[in-house]
């Protein structure tokens, strides 16, 4: 079962799947009918060979900017630096920004060998340092990485990183979220939320 093994060793390699989830999807695939894994191997081929970084804020698009980088109505003085294409997703589902992104594509992690050379953090300041095009007229920078050790040691790393280019720079709040009862959040949540506070 040496092909069996393989494909679930190449599973398992997948974010947030374990060993008996890959298991459990292999077997998936082999019962699935030929028309459908073919319908898989055809995607993953056409996504691999025709979605690329943009060439403004890095998230995935099949052109050479994304339909957000090409939308004329955004506000391009506002730019949100995120770790991962699916958080400007996220962020764009809440339809309450309207500015500009740029995908970090990762987080610092020592532990897991990422270093400032492994992120989009060189297109970043190219793009905020008066290189060719977009960064002029940049007001601010919004950190929305992770509010996790990866993430906030990402953001202070920025934060000094941009403080010398004069840029506001500005980090999402952390905290209770909306519904939520105080008794069931945890203490570094509280913690965050006391220390982000506003005046209301």
């Amino acid at each position: 079962m040496k092909t069996f093994q393989r494909l679930t060793a190449a599973l398992k390699r997948l974010p947030g799947i374990g060993p008996k989830q890959a298991e459990r999807l292999a077997l998936f695939l082999l019962r699935a009918p030929e028309f459908e894994t073919e319908n898989l191997i055809s995607a993953l081929r056409q996504a691999k060979a025709s979605l690329h970084p943009c060439a403004l804020c890095c998230d995935f698009c099949e052109g050479p900017l994304c339909r957000v980088c090409s939308d004329p109505g955004r506000e391009r003085g506002l730019i949100c630096i995120v770790e991962e294409p699916q958080d400007v997703a996220a962020l764009e589902r809440t339809r309450s920004y309207q500015g500009l992104y740029h995908v970090l594509h990762g987080a610092l992690s020592p532990l897991e060998g990422r270093g400032p050379e492994s992120l989009r953090i060189k297109e970043l300041l190219a793009r905020l340092g008066g290189g060719e095009g977009e960064s002029v007229g940049v007001s601010e920078v919004i950190l929305a990485t992770d509010p996790d050790t990866e993430g906030e040691a990402t953001a202070l790393y920025l934060s000094r990183l941009l403080r010398p280019l004069g840029i506001k720079t500005s980090r999402i709040a952390h905290g209770v979220p909306l519904g939520g009862d105080l008794d069931y959040i945890d203490e570094r949540t509280l913690a965050h939320a006391l220390a982000g506070r506003r005046q209301f």
